[in-house]
């Protein structure tokens, strides 16, 4: 049986809020896998981010946020039904294709989409930074491209070495996948 998953002190919950609001890339346990995140609305991190990852930009990143209140911005333009489905699947470890309305959401995380993909995750580490942050921030697997998604700190600071701001200490939640992507409008599963 998995230990129940330490809360964050309060220095590593301070140094990673700093790091995030300075546009800084910090990688952190996530349900399934370590994930790479920064504040989704600076550019420059967020291309720190693509690079690290050597990602195209037109993929688009996820977004993940502590609750359905730091996202609403997204949902409120959305029909009720589309914002019932969503939120049925939250918090957990599902992430939602939302469409992006209002383009709210800067270019180089939504990729060459019109819609973005969003998590109200359930994992404390998630939840603590996102809150701390006071915003959703970006979450991607902590990998280069075709490589796994590293599943230790030490396999975080084996892909990245000196490239990251800070390491969020942490364990992972209990998915052995990443999260599901669901299609709210059309309701198809991606992932």
């Amino acid at each position: 049986m998995k230990s129940p998953q330490q809360p964050l002190s309060d220095w590593h919950l301070h140094c990673a809020r700093r790091t995030v609001l300075g546009g800084g890339v910090i990688a952190y346990p996530t349900e399934a896998v370590w994930g790479l995140g920064c504040d989704p609305w600076d550019q420059e991190a967020v291309e720190r981010v693509l690079s690290l990852k050597q990602r195209p930009m037109e993929k688009g990143l996820i977004l993940v946020a502590a609750s359905v209140d730091q996202i609403r911005f997204l949902l409120d333009p959305l029909p009720k039904e589309q914002q019932r489905q969503a939120m049925s699947h939250w918090p957990g470890p599902v992430t939602c294709l939302l469409p992006d309305v209002r383009q709210q959401i800067p270019q180089q995380v939504r990729g060459r989409h019109s819609s973005i993909a969003v998590r109200v995750s359930d994992h404390p580490v998630v939840r603590a930074l996102c809150e701390a942050a006071g915003f959703p921030l970006v979450s991607t697997s902590c990998n280069p491209a075709g490589r796994q998604p590293a599943r230790t700190s030490w396999q975080v600071r084996r892909y990245f070495e000196g490239e990251l701001d800070w390491l969020v200490p942490g364990e992972l939640g209990g998915n052995r996948q990443p999260s599901r992507i669901i299609d709210i409008v059309s309701g198809k599963q991606l992932r």
